[in-house]
């Protein structure tokens, strides 16, 4: 992916309400600014950076995204990626574990789009991790629904709850939830752990995930496996009826299903399938009010 409209805005609206300090930046791949002059002139604008000119960033950086993070008070820029192709500083793989020379390096390391294409993911986002000092920060956009074939990866946000733990030395600072369009509205998300439930999302439009996540402690990172939240709850841990016990419990009750025949079931059934996609491709998801907050 790249730095698009809605990445330059939500980094931008970051940057304006919780004072990043960029710094030393890291981005994971030589990323291009893929917004228009005058849709990116729209974001400074946003934020009170009417003097800087869009124009300007772009030519610059010859459409680069290293201007825009200079703009904000970025002292050193460097794009990390497995070749030079693009004019990468930084060559690495990462899918193997980085050496102590990169370990607490970088005020901010920003990942746009990378980590789904690499496979070794859980090496790649401890690398990650560790590239990034104390009271750093790690933000990342990437795709969470409706990507198949884009990367090796789509993501849940509760990967990123249990990722960016206090046993793994990070605190979350936010976790936004936005579909693929122009001026998206952003919904912050919930953890499963305080709801106990799994937040979970059927949409019709690829969605992506914006994670802001703050570097507080040095630990060693997954010490501590982590686990699905709900896997961890006491409810799991009670015996469970066996499926014949469930299915015996069901037949037990009755239903006016029963009374319907097959063929006009399988009717009802494929129709309310057509209405799900109908709706959901015309009005968009519909976000449980206890597991997504629209705040823009």
């Amino acid at each position: 992916m790249a730095f698009d409209f809605n990445m330059t805005r939500l980094l931008l609206h970051e940057w304006r309400s919780s004072g990043i300090e960029f710094g030393d930046t890291a981005c994971l791949g030589r990323q291009g600014l893929h917004v228009s002059s005058t849709r990116l002139q729209r974001n400074l604008d946003e934020v009170g950076l009417k003097h800087i000119s869009s124009e300007a960033i772009l030519k610059e950086g010859n459409g680069y995204w290293e201007p825009l993070i200079r703009c904000l008070g970025g002292k050193a820029t460097d794009s990390i990626d497995i070749s030079d192709y693009e004019g990468a500083s930084v060559l690495l793989d990462l899918n193997s574990p980085i050496s102590d020379s990169y370990k607490n390096k970088y005020d901010t390391v920003i990942d746009s789009g990378t980590l789904e294409h690499v496979f070794n993911f859980p090496v790649a986002i401890k690398n990650c991790m560790e590239l990034v000092k104390l009271n750093g920060r790690m933000i990342m956009i990437t795709p969470s629904n409706n990507f198949m074939g884009h990367g090796f990866y789509q993501f849940s946000p509760e990967l990123f709850f249990r990722v960016f733990s206090a046993e793994n030395g990070f605190k979350i600072d936010n976790i936004l939830l936005f579909e693929d369009h122009y001026i998206a509205k952003w919904y912050s998300v919930k953890d499963p752990a305080e709801v106990s439930q799994r937040v979970e999302l059927v949409n019709g439009v690829p969605s992506y995930l914006f994670i802001v996540a703050r570097k507080v402690a040095e630990k060693e990172i997954f010490s501590i496996v982590p686990n699905q939240s709900d896997y961890q709850q006491i409810s799991w841990q009670q015996k469970s009826l066996s499926p014949y016990e469930i299915m015996q419990k069901s037949r037990e009750k009755f239903s006016l299903a029963r009374l319907v025949p097959y063929q006009v079931k399988k009717i009802l059934s494929q129709a309310l399938n057509i209405y799900k996609v109908l709706r959901v491709g015309i009005f968009g998801p519909r976000l449980r009010r206890d597991f997504f907050r629209r705040i823009k």
